[in-house]
């Protein structure tokens, strides 16, 4: 097996067990029945206020219908709540209630934690190199992405 390839299963391998992972620490308990895409609106939506709709749909590259989906079933789970602009009563504003902001933390906590295990024990110099690869694939998968 050539580099190609084994950097391709590594790609792979660690997308799939970070979702799992994720959705296990995070999707427990009172939880159990929030999704991880769910879990991703509420990381956008954050705790810092009153977010727009359309400005939410566009953080996370989405339409306004398909998170207004989302939404309605965070509205029904207690986990995000809507609330009319008082300067513009045609534009609805999302916030977190107490309940969203605690799973918003759970979700930060996994991830610091897996940020802290990764770089634990590798150089300034290490942490910089993978900074810069892991840059150089996210700059891949946002802008040129897989054309044919």
């Amino acid at each position: 097996m050539d580099a190609r390839d084994t950097i391709n299963q590594v790609l792979v391998r660690l997308f799939r067990r970070i979702n799992d992972l994720e959705e296990q620490a995070i999707c427990q308990d009172k939880f159990k029945n929030t999704t991880l895409n769910e879990v991703h609106v509420i990381e956008a939506i954050g705790e810092d206020g009153d977010k727009n709709m359309t400005a939410v749909a566009k953080a996370l590259d989405v339409t306004t219908g398909t998170l207004t989906i989302s939404v309605n079933s965070l509205v029904r789970k207690g986990l995000v709540k809507r609330v009319r602009s008082e300067e513009d009563r045609r534009v609805v504003l999302i916030s977190l209630t107490d309940l969203g902001r605690e799973i918003d933390r759970r979700h930060v906590d996994f991830h610091r934690k897996m940020i802290d295990e990764i770089i634990g024990g590798l150089s300034e110099e290490e942490v910089g190199v993978l900074t810069e690869m892991l840059g150089r694939l996210n700059d891949f998968f946002m802008t040129e992405g897989y054309n044919e």
